[in-house]
Parts: C-alpha cells; sequence; structure tokens
C-alpha cells in the first residue's frame, strides 16, 4: 500500500498546475491533502473520480483557508471529521479515515506567523498531542501524515543556526515534535533515510527550491505498532504543484 501527503497550497491552483494527471501517474492507495483552501463544492470532484478516488472533505469555516481532505481507492469503514475540539475544528485542520486494519489522519498543524498564532499553535499542538494518545489506546495502528509545521531536528532544514529563533524551528516546538512522538510515532521518512538536505517545504522567495535551501515540515508518522510494516519511505521533490513536494510511505498490510 502507498501513501502519500501532500500540502498542495489551494488545490484549485495546484490542479490548474496538472496534479490529478500527477495523481493517476504516481497511483498512491490513499493521499492525504493539506491546506486545500476550497470547499468541496467549490471543486471539480467528477475529475477526481475519474482519476478513481473516493474523497473525503474537511474545510474551515473561513473562505479559501486551510481545509483537510483525504482521497482513497480503499473504502473506508469510516470517516471522522474533526477532533471535536471546537476552536480546532472551526480552521479544518483534521480528517480521520479508519480501515479494518490501520486508521489515517490528514494533519495540518498551524504554523506560528506571528505572536497571536503562536499561541494559537502552542495550544493546538498541546490539545493535539493528548487527543492523539488518547485515541491511540482505542486505534493502535494510527498513521498521522501531514504539515506539521515543525523541523524536528537539524538535519531537516537548511540553515539550523539563522532560523533557530524562527516558528517552525524553535526549540520548544522540536521538543513538543519528540514528545508527540515518543514511544508511541516513527518518522517514516527518517526510518527509512538519513540522508541531510532532504526537504519538503522550500520559501518561493530567492530561489530557495532550486538552491534546496528548505524544511521538511511533512511526515508520515507510524504507530510503533505498524513499525514492521514500514516497507519505504520517500520524498517526491520532482512534483512542483506547491511550495511543498509530495511525502510517500509504503506500507505491507
Amino acid at each position: 500500500m502507498k501513501i502519500i501527503s501532500y500540502n498542495v497550497n489551494g488545490i484549485r491552483a495546484a490542479i490548474k498546475k496538472g496534479l490529478l494527471d500527477w495523481l493517476k501517474i504516481e497511483d498512491p492507495d490513499l493521499i492525504c491533502i493539506q491546506e486545500t483552501k476550497a470547499n468541496k463544492d467549490q471543486v471539480e470532484t467528477n475529475l477526481i473520480n475519474e482519476a478513481g478516488y473516493d474523497h473525503f472533505w474537511y474545510s474551515a469555516e473561513k473562505k479559501g483557508y486551510s481545509g483537510v481532505a483525504i482521497f482513497t481507492k480503499i473504502k473506508p469503514l469510516n470517516i471522522e471529521y474533526g477532533t471535536g475540539i471546537d476552536y480546532m475544528d472551526k480552521e479544518g485542520r483534521v480528517i480521520r479515515a479508519d480501515f479494518d486494519k490501520f486508521s489515517v489522519i490528514s494533519l495540518y498543524l498551524p504554523s506560528g506567523t506571528n505572536i497571536e498564532r503562536l499561541g494559537f499553535k502552542f495550544k493546538f499542538m498541546d490539545d493535539f498531542k493528548k487527543y492523539i494518545h488518547e485515541l491511540n489506546k482505542v486505534i493502535p495502528n494510527l498513521i498521522i501524515s501531514g504539515d506539521y509545521n515543525i523541523c524536528h531536528k537539524e538535519i531537516d532544514i537548511h540553515d539550523p543556526v539563522r532560523n533557530k529563533t524562527v516558528s517552525g524551528f524553535l526549540p520548544e516546538e522540536r521538543e513538543w515534535l519528540t514528545s508527540f512522538m515518543g514511544n508511541s510515532f516513527i518518522d517514516s521518512f527518517r526510518y527509512i533515510d538519513k540522508s541531510p538536505h532532504s526537504y519538503s517545504w522550500w520559501s518561493y522567495r530567492a530561489g530557495a527550491r532550486k538552491n534546496n535551501k528548505g524544511w521538511r515540515i511533512d511526515y508520515n508518522m507510524v504507530s510503533q505498532s505498524l513499525e514492521k510494516n514500514i516497507k519505504n519511505a520517500y520524498l517526491i521533490p520532482q512534483a512542483v504543484h506547491s511550495d511543498h513536494c509530495p511525502v510517500a510511505l509504503e506500507l505491507s498490510v
């Protein structure tokens, strides 16, 4: 089984850039989308159906903002929209699909673009961690795919020194990610690939992508219970529908 996570930074724009043609070629069983910036009725969903996917959307109350979705070729047993935590769910940041042997979450964790949003981000992080660790007791085989807006270690960012005071690489954020994973989750990419200069997001400014001055902030986190099922994990930087690139996970299930 192949699972992809992809922050498309606006799904309508990404479709115009060839997202669905790419999706047909890449042919994942399931793709978790973040930052849809659209409601379902604003998208030509017949094209997604034609690509072979059922699709489930959870959009923000604010139009053109945030939003997550899951496209799947495997019929889910259940779809859970949001977390039940009101302030989180207003921004459309979490959707879960339950299958027979595992569940997959598409997550779009907030960025800390200013002091107010940084405070929101930390509250979200703390409440999401509690939510997930309770959920993991009920659903042991859990995959949390998405844009975490945090680089975990120095190897995951092009300039760790200059960015140490920037949200996304703050010590408190990195410590949170370590504690979130704990003994419960595996960063599947680093489980397979220890190489430096491997990034999933680049600024649109100053030729960052061309010069590979990036950040690895997108993850497929896999429950420890599925460790033996991890067969491969990799980035797909040649996909250029967004300022992010897709991150892929291959599992035996």
